[in-house]
């Protein structure tokens, strides 16, 4: 039997929030649409974008689910006209998978994620964990149920969506999104920790200048760092 340890909110979206959320899916889309003309398909898109709990300052994340050449993504962006306006390398933890994440607008709003290395099981549910959908669904205009950052459940309605506290349940929560427990838990901790805490340090968050060849950048980032360099050793990237 499930028992829902707290409140059960009933969320109603209104006309603006709607045309709010066709914007930024729209703006999803075309960055999916550009991936797939440069022959990149294993892009999702997750968080608030899937889910449909969107606000004005919502990001928009489109990620590869499996590493791509840093070279060939740029000037796949580039020759479909974005602009890229940083690129930041990202490990947060060092068992944690290397990504480089491209920028794409001045206020980091929209953005692409590309891993270094094979993600990990755990770490594709991390993106299920938060909502996660793929090109054919956006195009369906499909929601899907996730967790957003202050740990309540989002589940899609005709009308908005329910929220549903996470913590009390995690079984459920886990059920719901087909992910383990154990990464529902690991997402509570680290949500936790972040609100007591503010922003909490990454193993390593490096920012390549924007005129810079990335490829070149990761080599040096070999050089100088023996977890990232083990990381990466299948992957020709530190040579």
């Amino acid at each position: 039997m499930t028992i829902f340890e707290g409140y059960v909110k009933k969320i109603v979206y209104d006309d603006e929030k709607w045309a709010l959320l066709r914007r930024k899916r729209e703006s999803a889309l075309r960055l999916m649409l550009t991936l797939k003309r440069c022959g990149i398909v294993n892009a999702v898109v997750h968080g608030s974008i899937a889910r449909g709990d969107v606000e004005e300052d919502s990001d928009i994340d489109v990620s590869l689910l499996k590493p791509y050449s840093p070279g060939l993504l740029e000037l796949c962006l580039e020759r479909s006209g974005y602009s890229i306006y940083s690129k930041v390398i990202v490990m947060p933890t060092p068992i944690h998978t290397p990504k480089i994440y491209i920028y794409l607008d001045s206020r980091k709003e929209l953005a692409v994620s590309n891993p270094l290395a094979e993600l990990n099981s755990i770490e594709i549910e991390f993106y299920r964990f938060s909502g996660m959908i793929e090109l054919k669904e956006l195009i369906e205009n499909l929601r899907v149920s996730g967790v957003n950052k202050k740990l309540m459940l989002i589940e899609p309605t005709s009308y908005g969506h329910i929220e549903t506290p996470v913590i009390g349940n995690e079984h459920y929560v886990a059920r719901k999104l087909k992910v383990s427990l154990a990464v529902v838990r690991d997402r509570v901790e680290a949500l936790m920790r972040r609100a007591r805490e503010g922003h909490t340090g990454l193993f390593i968050e490096q920012e390549v200048s924007i005129n810079m060849d990335t490829e070149m950048f990761v080599r040096r980032l070999c050089n100088e760092n023996k977890v990232f360099r083990e990381r990466l050793q299948r992957y020709d990237l530190c040579t």
